[in-house]
């Protein structure tokens, strides 16, 4: 029999997130007006208040660094992959780029006056624990117009505060359907940020990559959006490696 490799311990030095809850409840009808809106629209002006904002508190509380981000393609469309171990990643991968970057969330996000934020700042949906086709539309739209979106090949925040063993094919889906260009983007110090009731506040560092692409493939195999996901995220694994060795673990 095949040994199984150890599964990853949770750093006890983490404030331990809550059980991931996979199965939005509510009808597809209630979440249909998030996918539909940014079908068709691009993030207005609560994109430009959010990020101007939230950049500040990355800046300010967080010391947010960024190396390279000159390797930021500024036109065609662009998927950005981090790796993500905080809530608020897509805030210190948001500060350093013009671009309007849509980000994917998934579904249970979307309630009171967040969800209005959220649909006017460009994030859509996914409702994780099914194959959301509507969200992948999404995506497809959003890139077919040049624009920019985030997909986390994790999936979800690392509950350990190490990087996954393994990611989702997802991205590697959305990567080879469309042909965009694919930038893989380390995020250190940030599993850290879930400490803030211990009063301790991280200093993140950002690391942009060289960006890549993939020959466009019309329906690809399972085993295809995983063979690409799997190349994306070992670039992710190498820059954080990089960066662990520059700014210590």
């Amino acid at each position: 029999m095949t040994d199984q490799p150890p599964t990853p311990t949770p750093d006890p030095q983490l404030e331990q997130l809550r059980e991931q809850v996979y199965l939005d409840p509510r009808p597809q009808a209630e979440l249909q007006k998030y996918y539909d809106w940014p079908l068709t629209r691009e993030p207005d002006w609560m994109y430009t208040l959010v990020r101007t904002l939230t950049s500040l508190y990355t800046w300010i509380v967080f010391r947010t660094t960024t190396i390279d981000a000159k390797n930021i393609p500024t036109s065609g469309p662009l998927i950005c992959a981090p790796n993500h171990f905080s809530n608020i990643d897509h805030f210190f991968l948001g500060q350093a780029t013009r671009r309007k970057v849509q980000f994917m969330a998934k579904s249970q996000l979307y309630k009171g006056w967040f969800a209005f934020v959220m649909k006017h700042g460009g994030v859509f949906p996914i409702q994780r624990g099914k194959r959301d086709e509507l969200a992948m539309d999404v995506a497809r739209s959003i890139l077919a117009r040049d624009g920019t979106i985030c997909v986390y090949a994790e999936g979800g925040r690392s509950r350990t505060g190490q990087l996954s063993e393994s990611v989702k094919p997802g991205i590697g889906r959305i990567a080879l359907e469309t042909g965009a260009t694919v930038l893989p983007i380390a995020i250190h110090g940030s599993a850290r940020v879930r400490n803030w009731k211990r009063l301790q506040l991280p200093k993140v560092t950002v690391q942009y990559g060289e960006p890549l692409r993939f020959e466009q493939v019309d329906g690809p195999t399972r085993e295809q959006q995983q063979a690409a996901a799997d190349e994306i995220f070992a670039r992710i694994k190498a820059l954080y490696g990089e960066l662990e060795a520059r700014v210590g673990a």
